[in-house]
């Protein structure tokens, strides 16, 4: 493969591809050639001719697991087009690590090749192969929230689009990138643009006053005092890891 950042989808329905990222950022920067996006369809490699990925749950219970052989198949493929990279290999669980900000830029920066998203269905993937691709390929298991979806390719397209972003040139100003929220361990300050005054409500006057170092200080002011609020876990990090003397 080239130098471009390319990304690698194992699905049961590729066709949900791009979806919603050809019409962001990261559709744009498709087209441009910044990164590159491959599907493969999981069914391409069951063993037999009514192309089976999935069984009965052993123990019982209700639902289907992907198949061990047939997933192991479908990523041996995968990685082999990367050939001496080293794509970062994720497996989309509700039981993996919480996606944030910190393991995005980690994966971009140890991984500059790209990845492979594996996306499960039904009630999962036979663990023997999660557990096998974690042991000897470092395989990573994420999750983008507590809640249940219909399987991986949501998660899959979130991943995307936030190492996407982080890609040259796709974010066009780097000062924009760098204020986002949780690039900064906060959220995101309040914005406002015209008209000034809108019923009634009234665009703050220091954003007004052109004075850049008291703006910033303001909204960084204000980003704590939202994060405080909303969110305490992200304001007790935050606090962590600030120097005890700007406490």
């Amino acid at each position: 493969m080239d130098k471009t950042w390319h990304s690698t989808i194992l699905t049961l329905f590729p066709e949900m591809f791009p979806g919603p990222l050809e019409h962001s950022l990261a559709g744009k920067a498709l087209k441009e050639n910044k990164w590159s996006l491959q599907t493969i369809d999981i069914r391409d490699f069951a063993y037999d001719k009514h192309q089976t990925v999935d069984d009965t749950c052993a123990g019982g219970g209700a639902g289907m697991v992907l198949k061990a052989d047939v997933v192991d198949k479908a990523l041996t493929h995968a990685c082999n087009q990367y050939v001496s990279e080293n794509p970062a290999i994720i497996y989309l669980t509700p039981r993996g690590e919480p996606l944030r900000q910190p393991r995005v830029h980690s994966l971009m920066q140890d991984h500059p090749a790209g990845c492979i998203l594996l996306c499960g269905r039904y009630e999962g993937v036979d663990d023997r192969v999660i557990e096998k691709w974690r042991e000897e390929k470092g395989l990573i298991e994420i999750s983008i929230g507590d809640y249940i979806l219909s399987g991986g390719e949501i998660a899959a397209l979130t991943l995307m689009d936030a190492c996407v972003r982080l890609l040259p040139g796709v974010v066009n100003k780097q000062e924009s990138l760098e204020s986002e929220s949780f690039e900064l361990d906060l959220l995101e300050f309040p914005q406002y643009t015209k008209p000034q005054i809108w019923q009634g409500k009234v665009v703050p006057e220091i954003l007004l006053s052109g004075d850049h170092k008291k703006i910033a200080v303001w909204r960084h002011d204000q980003a704590e005092k939202i994060t405080q609020e909303r969110r305490p876990d992200l304001w007790q990090a935050y606090l962590n890891k600030r120097p005890f003397d700007q406490r």
